[in-house]
């Protein structure tokens, strides 16, 4: 599954084709430095066990 986010962070577009993604963009006419494409199956996976926990408590450096 791959996303699509714009130059502010905002998905804009999600397909499984990353082919389908890049024509979203020249659809739009977003040229490759206005969006980045993301591999989300990929992202997910490494991101599993992850403690995103940020609270003062949990960080006693």
């Amino acid at each position: 599954m791959y996303g699509l986010y714009d130059k502010e962070g905002i998905l804009r577009f999600v397909d499984s084709d990353k082919d389908a993604c890049i024509a979203y963009a020249e659809l739009f006419e977003l040229s490759s430095t206005n969006y980045c494409l993301m591999d989300l199956a990929n992202y997910t996976k490494k991101g599993r066990g992850t403690n995103l926990d940020q609270s003062p408590e949990g960080n006693n450096n």
